[in-house]
C-alpha cells in the first residue's frame, strides 16, 4: 500500500483493515496522532485525507492507498510552526495536551475552507473534538487568531 504522508511517499505492507492510526504510529513511527477512544468519537486521532478531517482510528488502511495524508507533523516544524500551531502556543491552549494534535487538525480543516469563522462556525466544526481539560475558550481564541494570521498571509 502506497500513500503520501506529509508530502513524502510512503509504502507499508499491512492488513487492509488495519486502522490508519496504527499504521501511522506502529508502522511509520509517526507519534503525533493520538489514540483516544477508538470509536471516532473524541477526535484525538484526527488527520487530513486529501485536505478533509478524518478520524484515523476508524479509517482502514486500504482507504488511504494512493491518497494524501497530513498529520500534525505536516502542519509545521518546531523551527517553523504553522499558523495554527503558532496560535496554539500564543494562546497557551494545551494543558495536558493529549487532544491537541486532533484539535489542531480539525481547526486546520475548518480554516482551509473558512479563514474568518464565526464563533458558531467554530463550535460546529469543533463539536466532535473533546478536551478533558476544558480549554475550549482558548481553542476558539487560537482558531480566530490563526484565521487572522492566514487572512493576512502570515
Amino acid at each position: 500500500m502506497n500513500f503520501e504522508l506529509n508530502g513524502q511517499q510512503v509504502s507499508v505492507d499491512v492488513e487492509d483493515d488495519m486502522p490508519l492510526l496504527w499504521v501511522l504510529r506502529d508502522e511509520l513511527n509517526s507519534k503525533g496522532t493520538k489514540f483516544g477512544c477508538g470509536f471516532a468519537q473524541c477526535g484525538a486521532c484526527t488527520v487530513h485525507m486529501n485536505g478533509v478531517a478524518m478520524r484515523s482510528c476508524q479509517l482502514p488502511a486500504v482507504a488511504v492507498n494512493g491518497q494524501k495524508i497530513t498529520t500534525i507533523e505536516g502542519l509545521g516544524t518546531p523551527e517553523a510552526l504553522g499558523a495554527i500551531q503558532q496560535a496554539w502556543v500564543e494562546h497557551q491552549v494545551a494543558q495536558c495536551g493529549y487532544c491537541q494534535s486532533g484539535q489542531m487538525m480539525q481547526a486546520a480543516s475548518l480554516l482551509a475552507t473558512n479563514s474568518n469563522p464565526s464563533e458558531q462556525d467554530i463550535n460546529n466544526a469543533m463539536a466532535g473534538n473533546l478536551c478533558r481539560c476544558g480549554t475550549y475558550p482558548r481553542i476558539k481564541a487560537a482558531i480566530q487568531a490563526a484565521g487572522k494570521r492566514l487572512r493576512e498571509g502570515k
